[in-house]
């Protein structure tokens, strides 16, 4: 399973986006922050389903999921109208787990959104656990949140900007306290200096001064099906790079 915030995937298809497509080979492959609108973008894969929500304002957020295997049902958004006008979340029913994914809301500069972002990380973690009532679950995307120090170069310079307010990462560490699985540090709990974005200014990217805001969590009844994660740092396209997930399902 791959999952990666394209920030735009006109302008990713521009860098090379299916050539890193197929060279991933994924069985799910999911993307955040399409920002297009229906019709604006042909994507010829053959083999997957593909599924895209948008967001109702143009040129913004909105995700995606191709995948190999038909779900059995299909839903987009978490059932909020508040929360489901931009594209956010699109979920994927299989026969043994559900499959979701999310592009979190930003705080945004000033911290402006960070009253509606504590609002969603509230109802976003109720909607999942509703679902986890009947299947585990398999959630990833841009969760806009870099969770300890070790998941960014400057934390203490960083300390109360968006993605790295306490509030957002005591959210972050609620989740895994309700039964999830951060499955990169799962793996590998102590490797630094692995990142999944990076800003575009300062030269960031070649100095490696980035964060992990790119998740794949899983419910902890999945646990005995992890086999490895992983952060594509070496794919180029967007600001992000793709991160997966590998899973051993029956």
């Amino acid at each position: 399973m791959i999952s990666w915030n394209v920030n735009g995937i006109r302008a990713c298809m521009e860098k090379g986006f299916t050539d890193s497509f197929a060279l991933l080979d994924a069985d799910i492959f999911c993307l955040q922050e399409t920002k297009c609108q229906e019709g604006q973008v042909a994507l010829e894969l053959p083999g997957y389903h593909q599924y895209w929500n948008y967001a109702k304002r143009k040129g913004y957020s909105g995700t995606a999921v191709f995948t190999k295997t038909e779900p059995l049902s299909v839903s987009y958004g978490i059932g909020i109208e508040e929360h489901d006008q931009e594209g956010r979340v699109i979920t994927l029913e299989f026969p043994g787990f559900y499959f979701v994914t999310v592009y979190t809301p930003n705080a945004q500069d000033g911290l402006k959104r960070l009253d509606y972002r504590m609002k969603w990380e509230e109802d976003f973690l109720s909607y999942l656990k509703r679902l986890e009532e009947k299947k585990p679950i398999v959630f990833c995307g841009d969760l806009n949140v870099a969770h300890k120090e070790i998941d960014l170069k400057n934390p203490k310079s960083n300390r109360k900007n968006p993605g790295f307010t306490d509030e957002e990462r005591a959210c972050f560490s609620h989740l895994l306290e309700n039964g999830f699985i951060d499955t990169f540090r799962y793996f590998y709990p102590d490797m630094a200096d692995i990142y999944s974005w990076w800003s575009y200014r300062f030269h960031a990217r070649e100095k490696n001064a980035g964060w992990r805001i790119d998740y794949f969590i899983v419910s902890e009844s999945l646990s005995g099906n992890l086999v490895d994660a992983k952060i594509h740092n070496e794919i180029y396209g967007s600001d992000h790079c793709p991160v997966e997930l590998i899973l051993d399902l029956p």
